[in-house]
């Protein structure tokens, strides 16, 4: 199946684990159908664009009791249940592109030196809503 969608924007905002799998699982099915995907990481998820970031994310502060049980049933469908490994995952698919937030990297320690590779690098929020989310047929917020 091929979407009629050529192009969406996803603004993440939360780092927690479980709250991740969401944007990221909708950027890599719609990849997988040809979609050009482009995803700005601000407030607290743009730690995760770092190595240090995506290891230390924690279920959600309303579930962290369900931690355990989230990643046995990723591991029963044979999906990541490492967050580096899901990102490597949906850059793969080579129409997904990650930008952090230029305001929450300053905030969060965030910079060239400790973003991931799979980055495309620190953005302003405002080139981001004007070339990638304005431009797109869709925008998420999560």
């Amino acid at each position: 199946m091929t979407s009629t969608m050529k192009r969406t924007a996803i603004v993440v905002r939360d780092d927690g684990y479980d709250r991740l799998y969401t944007p990221f699982t909708f950027a890599y099915l719609a990849a997988r159908q040809g979609v050009e995907v482009d995803m700005l990481f601000t407030l607290w998820a743009v730690r995760v664009l770092t190595e240090a970031g995506a290891k230390a994310a924690r279920t959600h502060r309303q579930n962290p009791e369900d931690e355990a049980a989230f990643r046995e049933m990723l591991r029963r469908i044979e999906f990541p249940q490492d967050l580096r490994e899901l990102i490597r995952m949906v850059k793969q698919t080579g129409t997904v592109r990650l930008y952090a937030c230029q305001a929450a990297a300053r905030t969060f320690g965030v910079h060239d030196g400790n973003l991931l590779p799979e980055a495309e690098g620190i953005v302003d929020p405002l080139w981001f809503l004007n070339e990638k989310a304005v431009p797109a047929d869709h925008c998420q917020y999560f």
